[in-house]
C-alpha cells in the first residue's frame, strides 16, 4: 500500500523564512558551543573545504651591496567542515492531540529544539556520538595536544598561574576570550578573591544573568551535555571554533507513515493508529581552524583551547 506524507514542498507556503530563522537561533541559544563559536555562512553542499597556512615565508638580511637575497616559500592546507544531521520524531495519537487543552505540538517544539543543542555539545565538546565526518572534540583534541591542566586545591593558581590554563592558550599564539565550566564549579568560583579581597567572579542577573571571571565571560551548559569526569572547564580562542549550517532547522507534521526501531521493526503505522508525528531534523557542520602562527608552528602541540581537567581522584568519584 503506498504512502502518502506531507512534504516540506507541499508545505512551503506555510513555512516562512522569518520562523526557520527564528528556529535556528532558538536552538543556537540552546547550545553552548553553537553560542560561544563562530558562525560562518550557510553551507551550500554537505562538505565545505577551505585553505589554512600551514608554512610562514622568511626574510633575511642581504650582505652587503651584491649579496644574494634568500629565497623562501610558503604552503597551505586544505581543511573540511563535514555537515552531520540531528533529528527526532516524536509520535502522538490523535485523541491525545483533540482532548488536550494544550497546543501538544506547541509545547514539543522548544523541547526538541533543546535536544538538538544537547546533541550538538556533546559531540563539539567531548565527540560523543559525533557524525564520522566530524572531528574528534574540543576537550579531547586539547588535551592530546598537552593543553590540560589538572585541578588542585589552589584554583586561582590553576586558572591564571604561569602554568595555569589561560597560560597553555597563550603559548600557543592565543588568546582565551571565554570560559565554558561545569556548573558545579560555581560554588568554588565563588570563593575567589584577588590580592586585595575582592571577588574575582562576579553575577550580573541585571545582562541576561551574565557571568565573569576575573573580567572574562563564563558560560554553565545547563542543557545535560557537559560531562565533568573529562573537564571542569574549557577556554580559549572562539574565533579558532567555527560551524555552519547545512539546513535550517525543519518541523514537518506528517498524519501517514510508519515509525520503525533501529532493527526496522515497525512500531507506529500513523494511519493505522490514528497518530500523527513531527519530526525535527537540522544539519550542521564544525571545525577548529588553527592555523600556524609565529609563536608556535608545532602542528602536533599549537591548539586555541586548553582544558581544566578534574584530579584523578575526582574524576574516579564522578565516575562511581
Amino acid at each position: 500500500m503506498a504512502t502518502v506524507s506531507v512534504t516540506r514542498e507541499n508545505a512551503s507556503a506555510l513555512i516562512s523564512p522569518e520562523e526557520s530563522n527564528e528556529i535556528v537561533q532558538s536552538v543556537i541559544e540552546k547550545s553552548t558551543a553553537l553560542r560561544v563559536m563562530t558562525r560562518l555562512p550557510n553551507m551550500g553542499t554537505n562538505v565545505r573545504e577551505y585553505p589554512i597556512m600551514d608554512s610562514y615565508p622568511m626574510a633575511g638580511f642581504v650582505d652587503g651591496d651584491s649579496g644574494l637575497k634568500m629565497t623562501t616559500t610558503m604552503s597551505w592546507k586544505k581543511e573540511k567542515i563535514v555537515a552531520g544531521e540531528i533529528a527526532a520524531i516524536v509520535a502522538i495519537p490523535d485523541n491525545v492531540v483533540a482532548d488536550s487543552a494544550y497546543d501538544i505540538f506547541g509545547q514539543m517544539r522548544p523541547r526538541l529544539e533543546e535536544a538538538a543543542g544537547k546533541v550538538a555539545d556533546a559531540a563539539i565538546f567531548f565527540g560523543k556520538n559525533k557524525p564520522d565526518g566530524w572531528r574528534e572534540g574540543l576537550v579531547p583534541s586539547a588535551i592530546s595536544a598537552g593543553n590540560v591542566v589538572s585541578s588542585t586545591s589552589d584554583i586561582f593558581k590553576d586558572i591564571f598561574d604561569v602554568n595555569g590554563v589561560l597560560a597553555k592558550v597563550e603559548e600557543d599564539g592565543y588568546f582565551a576570550d571565554n570560559i565554558v565550566s561545569a556548573i558545579e564549579m560555581r560554588a568554588n568560583l565563588r570563593g575567589l578573591r584577588d590580592k586585595n579581597d575582592r571577588p574575582l567572579y562576579l553575577e550580573n542577573m541585571h545582562q541576561g544573568a551574565q557571568y565573569t571571571l576575573n573580567g572574562m565571560t563564563i558560560d554553565f551548559p545547563r542543557n545535560g551535555a557537559w560531562d565533568s569526569t573529562q573537564a571542569l572547564m574549557v577556554t580559549g580562542d572562539w574565533s579558532q571554533a567555527v560551524y555552519a549550517i547545512r539546513q535550517d532547522v525543519t518541523f514537518d507534521v506528517f498524519d501517514s507513515g510508519v515509525v520503525s526501531d533501529a532493527d526496522g521493526k515497525v512500531i507506529y503505522n500513523l494511519m493505522q493508529n490514528d497518530m500523527k508525528a513531527i519530526r525535527m531534523v537540522i544539519r550542521l557542520g564544525w571545525n577548529i581552524l588553527n592555523p600556524i602562527n609565529q609563536i608556535n608552528q608545532d602542528n602536533d602541540t599549537r591548539f586555541p583551547f586548553a582544558v581544566y581537567a578534574p584530579a584523578a581522584s575526582e574524576t574516579a568519584e564522578l565516575g562511581e
